[in-house]
């Protein structure tokens, strides 16, 4: 392990050669997808973040345990936090105890806006077993989705709530494993009634039916928005009624092609394409 003097060493190198980094390449590096240090210092959730530059935040619990148990990080060490709402800073861990550890801001905190169109995922997956619906969640994290809301439809029509906890921290371990500095939403289950208000106020609303027009063909005709919903159906599909209700208040049936998708695959799927459409879309066409 190295000494004291030399971590202290080390972290006054570090902060030289950043400060000797030519203007373009800090602007690039500051930019990059919303992402800051993507790849750089480990990166760490605290609900709230040191103020200004020089004040401290207590991090205890999981956290806590991560940082000193799994990777046996101590004083001087720097690490970054994030608040899952866009903030970031850099910090420099202080003291530890036995029950947390306090971490001093070394620069002023940096708040990201979410970039993109933000997708809002209406899913059918309350029957889901053996780890699929914790791999749909994952998954919709990662692809950058805004929230996800597990769907109670006729034949899906219950989630347990110890279900629902253990989902969150599925979430909260794909933002952290995926560099996201916006965590997505873990909603409530809705009933199916309820989205139908939330589907005639969207201009973006999509919904996976057997044999409609396929997506890629809808979206050669459509244009970006900031946000839009994304829905699909549990394992055995909506009822013939509840299509009609959707399509009804202005969703738009979309294909996936011909095979028979999962609930999970079905909504990657479509998730994927979105992203890449919109990402496309968004440099082409900016958002004002």
């Amino acid at each position: 392990m190295p000494t004291v003097a030399a971590r202290f060493s080390l972290c006054g190198l570090i902060r030289r050669s950043r400060r000797s980094a030519s203007p373009v390449l800090r602007a690039l590096s500051s930019n990059a997808s919303g992402n800051l240090c993507r790849g750089g210092l480990p990166r760490f959730h605290s609900p709230s973040l040191p103020t200004s530059k020089g004040n401290a935040v207590r991090i205890q619990g999981d956290e806590f345990w991560h940082m000193t148990k799994v990777l046996r990080l101590g004083p001087n060490d720097r690490v970054e936090l994030f608040d899952g709402k866009g903030g970031l800073v850099e910090g420099c861990i202080q003291s530890v105890s036995r029950t947390g550890l306090d971490i001093i801001a070394l620069q002023e905190p940096q708040v990201v806006d979410p970039q993109g169109v933000q997708w809002h995922i209406y899913a059918a997956f309350g029957t889901l077993k053996g780890g699929r619906a914790d791999w749909l969640v994952e998954k919709c994290t990662e692809l950058g989705a805004s929230s996800v809301t597990p769907l109670l439809t006729e034949r899906s029509h219950t989630i347990t709530e110890n279900r629902v906890e253990r989902l969150e921290r599925v979430v909260l371990a794909a933002v952290k494993q995926c560099q996201r500095l916006h965590q997505m939403t873990l909603n409530p289950p809705m009933k199916f009634r309820k989205l139908l208000p939330m589907v005639s106020n969207s201009k973006f609303a999509f919904v996976a039916v057997a044999e409609a027009t396929p997506l890629v063909n809808v979206l050669s005709e459509s244009t970006v928005e900031d946000s839009g919903l994304l829905i699909v159906g549990p394992e055995g599909d909506f009822t013939n009624e509840e299509v009609k209700l959707l399509i009804e208040a202005g969703a738009t049936a979309v294909g996936l092609g011909p095979c028979r998708l999962r609930v999970e695959t079905a909504t990657v799927a479509l998730l994927s394409t979105l992203m890449l459409w919109s990402d496309a879309q968004k440099l082409q066409f900016p958002l004002q």
